[in-house]
């Protein structure tokens, strides 16, 4: 049968058959439940570091899983927060910003819980500063009263404006706009630099644009250190959907962390699947560079002290009304 609602109510008739093919009597469960399950509706924006989320739905481990898993794809972090806030989106990819998220918990307390991070820094980069091929620009110093674009939302403007100042590029104008915009950008010279995230650097450099000023800036000039985690950007549940769904929550998180082993252990064959959910194609493939990532059950003293004084920052620059304790939003099995 060539009609999969012809095969399903075909499949259904014979199970109920005392008589049915022992075949179709253990194929029906698997069915039932891919059929009757909740949707889980997960947010994302095109940046490399939902790597994990494509690769699981790529490679079929949601459906495995017998899970209904739909991908919302948003222009950046604020409305995939915004959809979890709504009720129009259940979760987050990893690269969600988490200071977006944050003001949504404020907004709803207890809105969410955090089951992985991505954190990035100089060797895992996912932020940077871009400019020109051409251009003067050396330093992130150099910067100084220069126009500078960012990707939209509170998290990467707050962050940039900080990171300008106390790179002493003082007098800096800091402009919103989508991260698929930024090379042309520059190559228009609308702007003299970028704040962005991969996989724009990688782009600009292959199409023989851009160039990096300065990668893995949040850690250096945020959280001291170019080797801290920065926990920019997470993957994320909302508390009602785990109080609804505990156990399709569980099966969700551990086929979204196979995901997560993919990239770990076989980077080569995940990077494939950012083609079709970022600007990542062809040869681009092999040249971004990978986050990495942290599930909820492999969090250290350390990571989640890195974590709060990112937070932190928000909290001391008036962005969140209130302090935000990390701890309590990241994921309990």
């Amino acid at each position: 049968m060539s009609n999969p609602e012809q095969f399903h109510r075909a499949s259904r008739r014979q199970l109920l058959q005392a008589g049915a093919a022992g075949v179709a009597v253990l194929a029906a469960p698997a069915i039932v439940r891919a059929q009757t399950g909740p949707k889980i509706r997960i947010g994302f924006w095109p940046v490399a570091a939902g790597l994990p989320f494509f690769a699981a739905l790529e490679k079929g481990y949601f459906k495995e899983a017998g899970l209904d898993v739909e991908p919302l794809k948003f222009a950046g972090a604020q409305q995939v927060m915004e959809a979890m806030l709504s009720g129009r989106g259940d979760g987050s990819a990893n690269g969600t910003g988490t200071a977006n998220l944050a003001i949504g918990e404020i907004a709803q307390p207890g809105l969410f819980k955090i089951f992985c991070t991505n954190p990035s820094n100089v060797k895992y980069v996912l932020d940077e500063f871009i400019t020109g091929k051409d251009s003067a620009i050396k330093t992130m110093a150099d910067l100084k009263g220069k126009r500078v674009a960012s990707g939209p939302g509170i998290q990467n403007t707050t962050l940039c404006k900080t990171m300008l100042e106390r790179a002493g590029a003082t007098g800096a104008t800091v402009t919103e706009l989508p991260i698929g915009q930024h090379v042309a950008s520059l190559v228009a010279g609308q702007v003299d630099a970028c704040y962005t995230l991969e996989p724009t650097g990688t782009i600009g450099r292959m199409n023989g644009t851009t160039r990096v000023i300065e990668a893995g800036v949040v850690a250096k000039y945020i959280l001291g250190d170019p080797m801290a985690p920065w926990h920019g950007g997470a993957g994320s549940l909302t508390t009602e959907f785990i109080k609804k769904n505990p156990e399709v929550s569980k099966k969700f998180i551990a086929a979204y962390a196979r995901g997560v082993d993919l990239v770990r252990t076989k980077p080569d064959e995940a990077r494939q699947f950012m083609k079709g959910y970022t600007a990542i194609e062809g040869p681009l493939t092999a040249e971004v560079p990978l986050a990495s990532y942290m599930l909820y059950n492999e969090f250290k003293p350390s990571d989640i002290a890195y974590f709060q004084k990112f937070y932190d920052l928000f909290s001391d620059k008036g962005i969140f009304e209130k302090k935000v304790p990390v701890e309590p939003l990241i994921y309990k099995a």
